[in-house]
């Protein structure tokens, strides 16, 4: 568009220029033509006065060579004054001399640059319409099977069983990007069945050596002569078997989430989740849990990982509270936040939620709790987050009521409005 509006004003300024310097030549020859012939009928008829104002001859003593002027001359006809294009000069006609005059109406300047920019205008615009219309009609046939493709490729899952097949083009380029992308898509579908057929293999196979290999020690340990320094490393051995039995569930609840296995979908309370995680740890622990409801929470998700997603925030509270303090559970709006006494901040809690990632020196924590819980946050489109809050942040009520001795509070919450 500014190329071609460049290239119409510019156009068109040489255009009016080359058109008045050619209609400016023609009323030039124009008039010495009209000139020699006035000078032509004297010759015949000296009593010859002309046609006012546009041919006058009229008798004269003094000389005059040739005059080129402009002149503004009152035109009765059109009651306005018109610009005239003067031609005059002496001419010795049978020993007398004739000033000869003769006059040509020059179209004004105006006139002829509306004339030519109107006529631009209308071109181009009648140009730009059809080229507009025509490109459109064309580009929406050429680009219809590359859009329809992008489509396809936004709703691509590597979880999807069919592969992908994209809108053929005639186009050479389009076609080629599209093989190559049928091909990449397909490569990547039979690498993520691969890795997830392997996971769980090694998930399934490792669960049956385990238990064996306790049920082996809990054998030694039970029936045979062994004295203590035996004793304590079976124990401790034992101990780190069950924690790779742990890591190994964890781990195929990742992949289960990963793999879309969880298509359960009911409205459940998440009060009454709550309550019922919180029943099942105070039969188990003897850490004070403290329920505030100031209000009630519904969501559509997999009941079974709701349940799993309140025990691992509960299970990380109690796990790494201080000197067994009361463990804080509140909902409000739609807010739920599990609270407990820390002395000190975590170091790096925008990692908090990753994988293996852990500052606890805890031997019994595996680094996959939080991180199951933002996988199934991630998974209902929940927002997880973590803050500190120091002592001097605390309400003092809240201290008294909870006997507050430490540092400040670790605060894990789940928004589930988002």
């Amino acid at each position: 568009m500014i190329t071609s509006i460049i290239i119409m004003i510019l156009s068109g300024i040489a255009l009016y220029l080359y058109t008045r310097s050619l209609l400016e030549n023609e009323i030039e020859e124009e008039l010495y033509s009209n000139k020699d012939r006035v000078e032509r009928l004297l010759e015949k008829n000296p009593d010859l006065v002309g046609i006012p104002p546009i041919m006058m001859a009229e008798k004269t003593e003094i000389p005059q060579d040739n005059e080129l002027i402009d002149t503004l001359i009152y035109d009765p006809l059109q009651d306005e004054i018109e610009l005239f294009k003067q031609l005059s000069g002496t001419k010795n006609i049978n020993g007398q001399q004739y000033k000869i005059t003769v006059r040509a109406m020059v179209i004004e300047s105006e006139d002829i640059l509306f004339a030519i920019v109107f006529t631009f205008m209308v071109i181009i615009f009648l140009g730009f319409i059809f080229l507009f219309y025509l490109n459109k009609s064309r580009n929406e046939k050429l680009w219809r099977p590359f859009f329809i493709n992008l489509n396809k490729l936004k709703e691509f899952s590597v979880k999807a069983d069919k592969p992908l097949n994209f809108e053929e083009s005639e186009i050479l380029e389009f076609h080629e990007l599209n093989r190559e992308m049928e091909s990449l898509t397909a490569k990547i579908q039979t690498d993520y069945r691969n890795l997830r057929q392997f996971t769980e293999d090694v998930s399934h196979e490792m669960q049956t050596p385990l238990a064996i290999m306790q049920a082996k020690i809990e054998t030694l340990i039970n029936d045979q002569k062994i004295n203590e320094s035996q004793y304590e490393q079976l124990s401790s051995l034992q101990g780190d078997i069950q924690r790779l039995k742990q890591l190994n569930k964890r781990l195929i609840l990742l992949a289960k989430i990963d793999n879309n296995q969880f298509t359960a979908k009911e409205t459940i309370s998440i009060n009454e989740i709550i309550q019922q995680v919180i029943e099942n740890f105070r039969e188990l622990i003897q850490t004070r849990i403290i329920f505030v409801e100031n209000s009630k929470i519904s969501v559509v998700m997999d009941k079974t990982l709701a349940v799993i997603l309140f025990n691992n925030l509960l299970a990380n509270a109690v796990k790494h509270n201080v000197d067994n303090h009361a463990v804080e559970v509140i909902i409000e709006g739609n807010n739920c936040s599990i609270i407990n006494d820390g002395n000190v901040a975590l170091k790096q809690p925008e990692s908090i939620f990753e994988r293996f990632y852990k500052e606890s020196k805890k031997a019994d924590s595996t680094g996959l709790g939080l991180s199951i819980v933002k996988k199934i946050c991630d998974y209902y489109r929940f927002g997880p987050s973590y803050s500190f809050r120091t002592s001097t942040e605390t309400d003092t009520a809240i201290k008294t009521q909870r006997e507050l001795t430490s540092q400040g509070q670790h605060i894990f919450s789940v928004d589930f409005n988002k």
